[in-house]
């Protein structure tokens, strides 16, 4: 085991590369959440394409499960839809092998440990590896069980994305900071996923606090979901993370083409009010 976690600790993973690259040009990171299977089935890779074409420098694919803990409403019911037309995490995979062999922009799996416990780990481990994703994100995964888990994705080449939520301990933020490959994924705000219209102060002292306990990229998740917000976030992380208002604009849009449209100028508004003034 002590060999694993060597192997684990000194190999900078394949998602934390590409995103070092980004870094390393001084960019700041969008990354944005999609339902695999909503608004139905056949939309799935389109709006994985629009998503990069707006500027995402990271997607994350949800794998529909009946009871999502983490998010809010707006995401639950992308999620039931989802199962209604019948997408499973093997539609999943299947969508994300397909994107993975067209582009370079890395895919994260993000989902409940169910669905991946019923196909067993070690073929879910294989089928990601195969189809190209980046790693996974699971928010029921206690961080005490994780650790087997993290070692045989590690050694795949996947990473294993862990929440910090502003309740977090300083303890197990720093457990966190040494188990972390990729980046930290900072949740603003206790409670669900969620559009909201500002951020409490709170969750500026809360990142002010992560950034000093950690050695990795954060990227803040739950709430954000205006270029404004994005904008005042952007100084104290490495980047954003969107996904209920996604799934909001896919909803209210009157058809296909226009969700297409109304995404495509809302994440490129998003990605140009993260990126640092230049100098007049």
């Amino acid at each position: 085991m002590r060999l694993i976690h060597s192997f684990v600790y000194y190999t900078m993973l394949p998602l934390r590369q590409k995103l070092e690259a980004k870094l390393a040009r001084g960019e700041k990171l969008l990354a944005i959440f999609l339902t695999a299977g909503y608004p139905e089935p056949a939309a799935t890779l389109p709006l994985l394409h629009t998503l990069v074409e707006a500027g995402a420098d990271l997607i994350e694919l949800g794998v529909p499960f009946s009871d999502p803990l983490a998010d809010g409403p707006t995401i639950q019911m992308a999620s039931q839809k989802a199962l209604a037309a019948g997408v499973t995490l093997s539609h999943a995979l299947q969508y994300a092998k397909e994107f993975c062999s067209a582009h370079p922009t890395p895919l994260l799996l993000m989902g409940y440990a169910n669905p991946f416990m019923q196909m067993g780990w070690q073929e879910v481990i294989a089928a990601a590896s195969e189809a190209g994703v980046g790693g996974f994100i699971i928010p029921d995964l206690p961080l005490e069980e994780s650790d087997i888990l993290q070692n045989d994705l590690a050694a795949a080449g996947l990473d294993l994305i862990h929440l910090v939520s502003p309740n977090t301990s300083a303890a197990r933020i720093a457990r966190i900071n040494a188990l972390t490959h990729g980046f930290v994924y900072a949740v603003s705000v206790t409670g669900v996923t969620g559009a909201r219209a500002q951020l409490p102060a709170e969750t500026t002292r809360f990142l002010q606090r992560l950034k000093a306990q950690v050695t990795h990229p954060v990227l803040v998740g739950f709430g954000v979901s205006q270029p404004e917000t994005a904008r005042s976030m952007a100084h104290l992380c490495e980047g954003v993370i969107i996904g209920s208002a996604i799934v909001e604009r896919i909803t209210t849009a009157r058809d296909f083409a226009s969700a297409r449209k109304s995404i495509f100028e809302f994440v490129s508004a998003i990605k140009n009010a993260l990126q640092p003034a230049t100098p007049s």
